[in-house]
């Protein structure tokens, strides 16, 4: 098993609260993480049909006949597990009580607002970082990596990524989404993912994007908001300190796994994408979307956004999470470095106050440098860098 970031930080969870959720898209490995850090636990899945009927007939009796410590997955199947874990667990107040996990995040997080808030401490997992594969010895080309992508199957088992993919947005659509999705519009909703696949990198916008799928702007936000909670996508918002330059407001798309963007767009290698001009937005995506991992690996909630004004000064990465020590990047996916990558890096460092030793620009260069006192990151090695770096 590739050991996971968070693992640490999901100890300490279980020693604060007395419930610890674990989220996540589908297979990214949460079920494996929580019985590895939790061997001692008993467990039980409710995709097992007597098991969710037991729970779903008699929630008390389940509970009281699995007593903690206990791991549930798939918990959001049986909702009224909630109420009775949140009884049982005020009742001893003890922490580490339960461990849940499940792939449907909508439904989870509902469930845990409604019955476990202020007793119940969230993680989310997502698929595998470069540098935890890096840790483990298994790390491809960092252009292999942004095809192959970070979903652990595709590293336990040596299987194609095209297979692998095909059969995960078939798995997603069928458990995750056909709830969700009036049937007659599956169709249409696989049409979907391949368009904001394209969209990736790009302002997000809602209008064109209905237009282009052929559905009003009100289903596309509902289905925008489905992939969110199933973490297939995120966005990332425009940085608004409190500065008179006129800002763009509209938030970026990112792909959480650049190997699925990869497989919607029909990419199967680095190449392909850069023949086709489509390679910046791509590398764009998997430095934004590693730093994300990185974060959530720590237990943080990433404060990540984008600078752009109406003037056309633009920084793509600005990191916030850590409030005391901000951080900017620049992405290239260029094998040359030109003088011209830090200009905004510059300008923009200087406005919002961002230290020269914390401004870098990451390309596909074959080693790092240093330009006047600002890194010039590779993409091997930042993606294998330490959170602190």
């Amino acid at each position: 098993m590739i050991e996971r970031s968070v693992s640490d930080i999901l100890r300490k969870y279980a020693s604060w609260f007395p419930v610890v959720s674990v989220t996540g898209p589908r297979q990214s490995g949460k079920s494996t993480l929580v019985q590895s850090v939790f061997s001692d636990y008993s467990y039980v899945n409710l995709e097992l049909p007597g098991d969710l009927e037991a729970a779903n007939a008699d929630p008390l009796g389940f509970i009281r006949s699995h007593p903690a410590p206990l791991i549930i997955d798939e918990a959001q199947l049986a909702p009224e597990l909630f109420n009775v874990i949140q009884v049982e667990s005020d009742r001893t107040g003890t922490p580490g009580q339960y461990i849940l996990s499940g792939s449907q995040n909508f439904l989870l997080r509902r469930q845990i607002t409604q019955s476990l808030a202020g007793r119940v401490g969230i993680l989310t997992l997502p698929p595998l970082s470069f540098r935890e594969l890096a840790c483990a010895g298994k790390a491809p080309k960092a252009d292999d990596y942004l095809v192959r992508g970070g979903y652990p199957r595709l590293y336990n088992i040596e299987i194609p990524s095209d297979v692998y993919y095909s059969n995960y947005v078939t798995t997603h659509l069928d458990r995750d989404v056909s709830g969700l999705v009036n049937p007659q519009n599956l169709t249409l909703f696989n049409t979907f993912l391949k368009i904001i696949a394209s969209s990736a990198g790009s302002l997000l916008n809602i209008t064109s994007l209905a237009n282009e799928t052929g559905v009003t702007t009100k289903t596309m936000r509902a289905w925008l908001s489905i992939l969110e909670q199933s973490y297939i996508v995120f966005t990332l918002q425009p940085y608004h300190a409190n500065l008179r330059k006129r800002l763009v407001k509209t938030p970026k798309l990112y792909f959480y796994d650049t190997g699925l963007l990869c497989h919607l767009l029909g990419y199967t290698d680095a190449l392909d994408a850069e023949r086709s001009g489509a390679l910046g937005p791509l590398f764009e995506n998997l430095v934004v979307s590693e730093l994300v991992k990185r974060h959530l690996g720590s237990g943080k909630i990433p404060e990540l956004y984008f600078y752009r004004d109406a003037q056309g000064a633009e920084v793509d990465l600005l990191d916030m999470t850590h409030h005391g020590s901000p951080s900017m990047f620049e992405i290239k996916s260029s094998r040359t470095f030109r003088s011209s990558f830090t200009r905004h890096l510059d300008s923009v460092g200087e406005l919002i106050g961002v230290d020269r030793a914390h401004r870098a620009v990451v390309t596909r260069c074959d080693a790092s440098t240093e330009v006047a006192g600002e890194k010039i990151w590779s993409a091997a090695d930042w993606l294998g860098a330490p959170l602190t770096s």
